[in-house]
């Protein structure tokens, strides 16, 4: 019987000590449900009131551990909202098993076309859940993004889906972003983010729909998603650092960009990995694109075990980025591109280019590795390289880039 008691004393101490250590216990965590804070969930009822009472009971709690539960089986209509931090408690977990809705354009009067749903300042928040959030972007794309005088680009009408301003340790997990009318998700300014297990879908010709976009970020990691849009699947702008990429299924879509650099001033890009990624009847494959003119620099980026599938231009180097080809800025100066490497590469292409490495004349690529990568036209043509101003080596490399130094 003593025994038996001091088992039970011990068994006491050692669950005690668990919920101090891990909170298995749930003393510290509170969980909010949108339809206690008046959500309706039936896809007409405007919830962006409720949802932001939601969010301010969730931030200004005073328990450690929040959830705010988006239920499954409804549909909740939101207007551009934007959840602001910081908040009180260390983590925040949005689960979203329901789908969110963009309104129609009536819902947009009066309101920044910019954003539709933004969070920002709030750190270690996670989002995850298989809901949806539905973007409504065919009801923006069908305007255009050229300006209908000069027939140059203006700024495209239509909102990102989401954006995450300065939020550190986020984690989005297992959602899904469908029709947006134009980004899906940015990350400006955050700092260890990973995203994984996620789809994005758009049509593939619905106009300026990136799938991520990150810019001024550090240390995000990228996995095992799907992204079909009509746009860069990711595109990694400047002050950016410390970029994992990986096991991501691309296509339709303008592949995986390091770009564009150099349009807004002096940008940085560095340490960048691509790797084990599939890149399905896309317009471009891997590139990195910089305006004429720009300064700044993009260096040790590596493109590894990459697999094209039918891709119109598989491999790109571009110091003279000016899609509107109207215009285009005359400037020997350059963003710097240096210790940039392909490996791993096999594929086909619909295009007889397959590999194109245009750099400045005075600035150039320096440093550049193709190593085994082999690329074949789809129709069974010959294909060959275009290779301007680019300095460094390729081996076991098919077609040769003969301004590379040979084997």
């Amino acid at each position: 019987m003593m025994k038996l008691f001091s088992l039970q004393v011990y068994f006491g101490l050692f669950l005690v000590l668990l919920c101090m250590v891990s909170s298995v216990c749930g003393a510290d965590i509170k969980t909010f449900n949108v339809v206690n804070f008046g959500a309706a969930g039936d896809g007409r009822t405007d919830d962006s009131p409720a949802f932001l009472k939601a969010w301010e009971a969730v931030c200004q709690s005073e328990f450690s551990r929040v959830i705010l539960v988006i239920p499954k089986r409804k549909k909740f209509l939101l207007t551009p909202s934007t959840f602001d931090g910081p908040c009180k408690p260390s983590r925040i977990h949005i689960q979203v098993s329901g789908n969110i809705v963009a309104p129609s354009k009536s819902g947009w009067n009066g309101r920044a076309i910019n954003a539709w749903l933004t969070f920002s300042n709030i750190n270690h928040l996670t989002v995850n859940g298989n809901g949806v959030f539905d973007g409504q972007g065919h009801i923006w794309w069908p305007n255009p993004c050229l300006d209908d005088n000069t027939f140059q680009e203006t700024q495209c009408k239509g909102p990102t889906a989401l954006i995450f301003r300065r939020c550190d340790r986020l984690r989005v997990r297992g959602v899904t972003l469908i029709r947006s009318a134009r980004s899906h998700i940015i990350l400006t300014a955050c700092n260890e983010v990973s995203i994984a297990n996620i789809r994005i879908m758009s049509p593939g010709d619905s106009p300026n729909t990136d799938g991520i976009d990150i810019s001024s970020s550090k240390s995000v990691r990228i996995h095992n998603s799907l992204i079909a849009t009509g746009d860069d699947c990711i595109a990694i702008g400047g002050g950016s650092s410390n970029i994992n990429i990986s096991g991501i299924a691309c296509g339709p879509g303008h592949g995986i960009s390091i770009g564009s650099l150099g349009g807004g001033g002096f940008e940085v890009v560095e340490d960048v990995n691509v790797r084990n990624c599939t890149i399905k009847d896309t317009l471009t494959g891997v590139r990195i694109k910089s305006w004429q003119g720009g300064e700044g620099y993009a260096r040790r980026i590596a493109f590894e075990g990459i697999r094209f599938v039918a891709v119109n231009n598989p491999i790109i180097i571009d110091q003279f980025y000016c899609p509107s080809r109207v215009n285009c800025k005359n400037d020997t100066a350059a963003v710097a591109l240096s210790d940039i490497t392909f490996r791993g590469i096999l594929g086909t292409s619909l295009m007889d280019e397959v590999i194109n490495l245009s750099c400045s004349e005075t600035v150039g690529c320096k440093n550049i590795l193709l190593d085994r990568v082999y690329i074949s036209s789809v129709k069974g043509n010959p294909v060959h390289a275009k290779c301007i101003n680019a300095h460094g080596r390729y081996t076991h490399t098919s077609p040769a880039v003969k301004c590379l130094l040979p084997p």
